[in-house]
């Protein structure tokens, strides 16, 4: 048995990424996967090869998501875990920042949680158990320059997370963030860079490399599963240390070379 058997889980921004890292992986421990994501050709083709379910979703459209949750539960009988994964990321500073940006921006990565967490909370809650991901950032706990959207929307997604955690924990519903670092998608890595110059631009990160998308999505599933059975509200960090403070390579303590 899988550490998900059964389990029937939706996966926004599933297509690709952490996202996909995310199907397989739930897949593989059991899970009945509902892949969602704007991509459709690459949707189907991954709930094809994971033997799960593909919807097409707008998560900053309330009307979409009341059409996705109504479409599993209808198909599936339940929903078990929801990971809000789906998210953009927008350079820019605050004095560049215009209306548009910030519409499109929060609509993906604050409003589309939020919309997840009314809309298949609902659902768990009438269940009497249930467990929401939400994938926020590293830099909804720290941030650097040009990123004031990015973070405003993280900053928020995390806020949200433990206001959910209060009002739907009573109910066994259990809502928990993760925090990943720099990861080697589209987002993380828009060069395509490989071999060292991946790990380039993370030589002040304590464990010299980018992430994995696969390392985030075991850290989704610990949350998802029952070994996190009493995790509620918390904020699971999967950066290599980068939240812990700078690393100075070169000085004591730093390996030498």
């Amino acid at each position: 048995m899988g550490r998900l058997q059964d389990r029937v889980a939706i996966i926004t921004g599933g297509a690709h990424g952490m996202g996909a890292a995310t199907c397989r992986l739930f897949a593989a421990e059991g899970a009945k996967v509902v892949v969602t994501d704007l991509d459709e050709a690459a949707g189907e083709a991954l709930a094809q090869e994971i033997g799960g379910a593909f919807m097409k979703l707008d998560v900053s459209s309330e009307a979409d998501w009341e059409r996705v949750v109504a479409g599993a539960s209808a198909r599936f009988g339940r929903i078990d875990v929801l990971v809000n994964n789906a998210g953009m990321l927008i350079f820019t500073t605050i004095e560049d920042m215009t209306g548009a940006q910030m519409d499109k921006l929060l609509g993906v990565n604050l409003k589309g949680p939020i919309f997840g967490m009314k809309h298949c909370g609902k659902v768990m809650k009438r269940q009497g158990k249930g467990a929401i991901v939400n994938i926020s950032s590293v830099d909804g706990i720290r941030t650097a320059n040009a990123l004031g959207l990015y973070s405003a929307s993280k900053w928020g997604l995390r806020g949200v997370t433990k206001t959910a955690a209060l009002e739907y924990g009573h109910h066994g519903v259990r809502v928990n963030s993760v925090h990943p670092g720099g990861v080697d998608t589209a987002m993380g890595n828009p060069r395509a860079a490989k071999g060292d110059d991946l790990n380039a631009d993370y030589s002040r990160v304590p464990m010299q490399r980018i992430g994995q998308p696969e390392e985030i999505a075991a850290a989704s599933l610990f949350l998802a599963s029952d070994e996190a059975s009493y995790v509620n509200g918390a904020e699971l960090l999967v950066d290599g240390g980068w939240n812990a403070g700078i690393y100075y390579p070169g000085t004591p303590g730093a390996p030498a070379g």
